[in-house]
């Protein structure tokens, strides 16, 4: 049986136990990544042993924040503790060993499954880097600044650099207590916010001709196919957060974008959406979920099949536009 823990709940289990294993989700973002290097620093900081997996998703845009703190091979953990990962089904590629019991999960998405043994989830706080934050606090009442710099990272790309909707006046604060402590929020800003690769410039070109508009242009639906990528000579740091452009548009208040992953056959969706529509209860006709404004689900079909669905599905959510 599941039990949920408090800050103060768990920064006290933290501090009892030892050799702790973090691991990060599935096509991991900064808000998993800085949250699992924050933790682990943090961790270490208060003398405990304490090592990220490595995840073969990672893409270099973020790896380098825990370019450090990555477990060897032959290391003995005693605790897994997942972050950022609401489900089983968003455990990394090869990680069975590691998942088939895990001690913690410090999560912020209101979708969790209460997978873990223990929990600690609030749904309040815009990135899980925010629940990292807390627990660091109380485990030793200041933050380093390896710490800070993983925090900064994670706050940041969950909010689009404190543009999108789920940032709060908490969010504001927590960056400003980890620019305090150190992290070096200009170069952070820099290289994930103003900077943009060649092939990433070619996507979004191919993205924004080929958008289709749904619901007297209420919903913007965007495709990523593989031949695209090829096309533009684009990897996975390339199209980091991509999923953002469709919403961009004017008037639109929920934006789709349908990318194919390892084949025609398997779609990944991800949904962005203004405070007036629920992206949650969207992907959840799909066996999906997330965030009121920020979800996703997979799909074993080609995207021509998943929009038709969509559309339909969304119909629900835009009925005077039937």
């Amino acid at each position: 049986m599941n039990n949920t823990l408090t800050v103060t709940q768990t920064a006290a289990w933290l501090k009892a136990n030892n050799n702790y294993l973090i691991l990060t989700h599935r096509r991991p973002d900064g808000d998993t990544v800085g949250s699992a290097g924050a933790l682990a620093q943090g961790l270490r900081d208060i003398g405990k042993t304490a090592y990220v997996l490595q995840n073969p998703e990672i893409t270099q845009r973020y790896s380098k924040y825990i370019a450090d703190l990555i477990a060897p091979e032959d290391f003995a953990h005693e605790h897994v503790i997942l972050v950022d990962t609401a489900s089983p089904t968003l455990f990394p590629k090869d990680s069975e060993k590691y998942t088939q019991s895990v001690s913690l999960s410090i999560d912020h998405h209101q979708s969790n499954t209460m997978y873990a043994e223990l929990t600690c989830l609030d749904h309040e706080f815009a990135a899980c880097g925010e629940l990292i934050y807390e627990i660091l606090m109380e485990l030793s009442g200041k933050i380093s600044p390896k710490s800070a710099e993983c925090i900064y990272v994670a706050i940041t790309t969950d909010t689009g650099c404190f543009s999108y909707a789920n940032t709060t006046a908490n969010t504001l604060s927590v960056a400003a207590q980890v620019v305090k402590a150190g992290a070096p929020h200009v170069k952070i800003n820099r290289a994930l916010f103003r900077t943009k690769t060649r092939a990433r410039i070619k996507v979004e070109g191919m993205i924004n001709a080929g958008l289709d508009f749904y619901f007297g242009g209420k919903v913007a639906i965007s495709a990523i196919t593989g031949e695209m990528l090829q096309a533009a000579g684009a990897n996975e740091d390339d199209i980091d957060d991509i999923s953002n452009i469709p919403g961009s548009v004017q008037g639109v208040q929920c934006g789709i974008t349908l990318r194919e992953l390892s084949s025609p056959l398997d779609c990944k969706a991800s949904i962005r959406t203004s405070p007036n529509i629920d992206a949650n209860a969207i992907a959840s006709h799909f066996g999906g979920g997330g965030h009121k404004m920020a979800a996703g689900f997979s799909q074993d079909k080609p995207i021509s099949e998943v929009k038709a669905e969509l559309v339909e599905v969304l119909k629900e959510f835009f009925p005077a536009e039937v």
